[in-house]
């Protein structure tokens, strides 16, 4: 199979670079009029699957789904089926991270052979980026994809991902690890995420992979002021959008419309 590196260059070139998010808070299950419980959920994934099967890549957030338990996990399974057969990637938000066997036990559920495994999945690499070793060689021998938190838009994570080690943020210390993986591989199919709302990003011009840029619209990232961010590479930004575009459910129609003007406004990125 090609590498996600190359999938994915290909799905954003062909359907635009947006990644849409299914985040079924339980608010938004409510202001669509559906239950919070396992039936609400379906419902709200069958629209979110039909609406965005258009689409490039969409990011189901896993809190969500496994907040529900097992049934929870059994409709996230049918919508990664779902979407996946209707020709459109799917990252898992699951920010997996761990040490030895217990991280190489997620690499199996997420980028190997389970149910569950997707074409990409969110990873964090704050107990070491060689504490993801098991997930990256999981990962590559699958053919999917890896996005590690970098750079993100909470404030409690300053502290962490600005402390300077070695002359170089901690945040800059991850993108460079990255940028290291993607020469060794040549595959560029392990990414970063950098928050969207951030005014001070890490040099992302070596990177050789993706940039998933989280926070645009309803948190405040403004699409229209992302073209060079970071130094990045044309055609490698990616940014991604939830509730902009899935406050404007329950109607099937008016959430691909919601989702397609997103992408007509980020279509510049693509250039």
């Amino acid at each position: 199979m090609t590498g996600f590196g190359a999938r994915l260059a290909l799905a954003m070139a062909d359907r635009g670079p947006l990644c849409l998010g299914i985040d079924p808070h339980p608010e938004l299950l409510r202001a669509w009029g559906l239950t919070v419980d396992v039936a609400g959920l379906t419902v709200f994934c069958d629209v979110c699957v039909e609406a965005f099967s258009g689409f490039a890549i969409v990011k189901p957030q896993v809190a969500f789904f496994e907040s529900y338990g097992a049934a929870g996990y059994s409709v996230l399974e049918t919508a990664i089926a779902e979407l996946r057969d209707a020709g459109v990637l799917v990252l898992a938000d699951a920010k997996r991270g761990d040490i030895g066997t217990t991280m190489a036990a997620y690499a199996a559920a997420w980028a190997g052979d389970s149910p569950l495994a997707c074409d990409a999945v969110t990873a964090s690499p704050y107990l070491g980026f060689g504490s993801l070793r098991p997930l990256l060689d999981t990962a590559a021998e699958h053919a999917r994809g890896v996005f590690v938190l970098a750079a993100t838009s909470n404030p409690e994570g300053a502290s962490v991902q600005l402390a300077m080690s070695e002359g170089r943020t901690v945040a800059q210390s991850i993108v460079d690890a990255v940028a290291a993986e993607n020469r060794s591989t040549g595959a560029g199919s392990v990414g970063v995420v950098v928050g969207a709302t951030l005014s001070d990003v890490p040099d992302l011009g070596a990177l050789g992979g993706p940039v998933l840029l989280p926070g645009i619209g309803a948190q405040g990232g403004r699409p229209d002021a992302l073209r060079g961010l970071g130094g990045a590479a044309p055609g490698t930004l990616l940014p991604a959008v939830s509730r902009e575009v899935l406050q404007a459910g329950p109607d099937v129609a008016a959430v691909r419309a919601a989702g397609e003007r997103m992408r007509d406004a980020l279509a510049y990125l693509a250039d």
